[in-house]
């Protein structure tokens, strides 16, 4: 029996992911994404300008948690699909979808994916399944 200790095992380095493909590149693909990153970044203007604390913080802990890490981007874009379509949010549907195949992911992994959120969260994501087929098909072909 081996004594407990406080000792930690060490932190995985988190580093930015390294994308395949520019959001300019998505958004010329498909227009499901472009309209998505467009409204986004308009919407993301307003809220910087309110120059909110506790929105900055949370932006860089949502962004920090996306990184590099123990798990690799991919998974964790995964997994951000996966809980976004239990919880029925198309915009962070689309934000993870896209953001996944950025980093490479196939399609045949997001459906996959998708296919986890149907089961966890029920008849109730299929319509949030549909539209996320539908931007997957843009962006794949």
């Amino acid at each position: 029996m081996t004594p407990t200790t406080n000792e930690h095992p060490p932190i995985a380095e988190r580093k930015e992911p390294t994308y395949l493909f520019t959001e300019k590149y998505v958004a010329d693909k498909s227009e499901i994404a472009r309209r998505f990153i467009e409204t986004r970044a308009r919407l993301n203007t307003n809220v910087d300008k309110a120059g909110n604390f506790l929105v900055k913080r949370f932006y860089n802990v949502d962004h920090n948690t996306y990184l590099e890490g123990a798990l690799p981007a991919k998974t964790k874009e995964l997994m951000g699909l996966v809980a976004s379509a239990c919880l029925r949010c198309d915009d962070y549907i689309f934000y993870h979808a896209i953001q996944a195949y950025r980093l490479g992911v196939t399609r045949a992994e997001q459906e996959e994916a998708i296919n986890v959120a149907m089961v966890v969260g029920g008849s109730i994501v299929i319509p949030h399944l549909r539209r996320a087929y539908e931007l997957l098909e843009e962006m794949y072909g």
